[in-house]
C-alpha cells in the first residue's frame, strides 16, 4: 500500500479496513489480527491498535480481552 504523506497511516488503514467490513470480505465474527495487519501494512502493532480503537468507537468491531477483536454483528444496527 502506498501511503499519502499528509495523513496519518492508522487512518488510511482503518479506512481499508472499514470497506473490507462493508464489502463483506471481513464477515461477522471475523477476527480483525494485529499481527496480520502489521506484517500487511509494514506497521507497528500500535499503528494497528490505533485502528481498532477508531473501529470499536464506531461500533464495526468489539474486543473481548484475551480473545482479540472481531467484526461486530452489524444486523443489530440496520434499521430495516
Amino acid at each position: 500500500m502506498e501511503y499519502d504523506p499528509t495523513r496519518p497511516k492508522w487512518v488510511q488503514i482503518a479506512e481499508v479496513v472499514r470497506a473490507r467490513i462493508a464489502s463483506g470480505e471481513y464477515p461477522q465474527h471475523h477476527l480483525i489480527s494485529e499481527v496480520q495487519l502489521a506484517e500487511e501494512f509494514a506497521v507497528t502493532r500500535v499503528t494497528i491498535r490505533k485502528v481498532t480503537a477508531a473501529l470499536r468507537e464506531e461500533g464495526l468491531i468489539v474486543t473481548t480481552p484475551g480473545m482479540g477483536s472481531f467484526v461486530a454483528d452489524q444486523t443489530a444496527s440496520t434499521n430495516d
